[in-house]
């Protein structure tokens, strides 16, 4: 869950875990290069989502950082024996851009998964899933404290870079599950020209309209490079507007983290393509983070050594070994404890 903990308190957009966003992936489907997977995961208490929320994937297609697809997922309320029913609507062009579930309905009350098995539902070319999944990410949760940890008070722009090795070489995610929204479809509908550009987006209703509050692009984006008192502004914010917004504080938290200068830290965002805050990924490229991301990448490894210039070793852990090679990919849900 590379967003799991967003900002200094690892509190989840109000309070509720079903709100929160934790990882979104982008690769080829394996076997055939024709077809594009997109997957985007939330709660990671892996039950019922939101009634009241719209959880999207956009898609920017041209370059300019403005929706072009939106796939909108929205959940029906949870029945009495905890089931739930979800669907799913694609929207094109300036009706992509609307807040609210919008565009074409191609899937209609499936069956939300919380069994091992996930339901896979068939929709013309597309494939679809929502349910309870393994979770990929793995990360070493406390050797990210070891970290970054000053005196027992969590502080993500100064890192203990000096001694042993923070990392304990614990997987804290090995048995974690998930909420995972996937589909995969032809590449050809998303028309990249040659790059897409991804990200999520999870919003509620408030008095009546919809809020943002949480988004997902690259991994553990808020997570690192947010405060407190910045990181619902960020969560609610849009990629189009990051550069302006967001650069002055990000070069700042990497003159902390990294010793950069300003103008250090600009060219290693630029390079990195950190901001805007999507996803980048080009279908006639292998997949591999930064290009999409799929499961065997170790991004808290790759975005510590970002923060902190290289510096910090590297964590030793490896991904996990229960994804499956089919449609949704991610592995079937670990047993749960009442």
């Amino acid at each position: 869950m590379s967003n799991h903990f967003t900002g200094l308190s690892l509190g989840a957009p109000l309070g509720d875990q079903r709100l929160d966003l934790c990882d979104l992936y982008a690769f080829g489907a394996p076997g055939d290069p024709g077809r594009t997977v997109l997957i985007l995961n939330a709660n990671p208490e892996a039950n019922a989502l939101h009634p009241d929320a719209v959880y999207r994937m956009n898609i920017d297609n041209d370059g300019d950082y403005l929706t072009d697809i939106a796939f909108s997922w929205v959940f029906n309320r949870p029945a009495a024996d905890g089931s739930q029913t979800y669907s799913v609507f694609m929207a094109t062009g300036p009706e992509s851009r609307k807040p609210e579930a919008v565009g074409t309905k191609i899937v209609s009350d499936a069956a939300v998964s919380f069994d091992t098995e996930a339901n896979v539902v068939a929709a013309g070319d597309y494939k679809v899933a929502a349910g309870s999944r393994s979770d990929a990410f793995f990360f070493d949760f406390d050797g990210v404290q070891n970290l970054f940890d000053t005196s027992g008070k969590r502080n993500f722009t100064e890192p203990h870079l000096s001694g042993e090795s923070p990392w304990t070489g614990v997987d804290s995610n090995s048995t974690a599950n998930v909420f995972s929204m996937a589909i995969e479809l032809p590449t050809t509908a998303l028309a990249p020209q040659p790059e897409l550009h991804i990200w999520g987006r999870c919003s509620v209703l408030r008095d009546g309209e919809l809020v943002h509050v949480d988004r997902a692009g690259h991994p553990s984006m808020s997570s690192f490079f947010n405060t407190d008192d910045t990181k619902e502004e960020y969560n609610a914010s849009e990629p189009v507007n990051d550069r302006a917004r967001w650069t002055d504080q990000f070069v700042h938290l990497l003159g902390h983290t990294g010793d950069y200068t300003r103008e250090q830290a600009i060219v290693a965002l630029d390079e990195h393509g950190i901001l805007p805050d999507v996803l980048h990924f080009d279908p006639s490229k292998p997949a591999a983070y930064p290009n999409g991301r799929t499961f065997t990448e170790d991004v808290i490894d790759i975005r510590v050594a970002f923060l902190t210039k290289n510096e910090a070793p590297p964590t030793g852990l490896t991904p996990h070994t229960d994804t499956l090679d089919r449609f949704p990919y991610l592995g079937n849900p670990h047993p749960t404890t009442s």
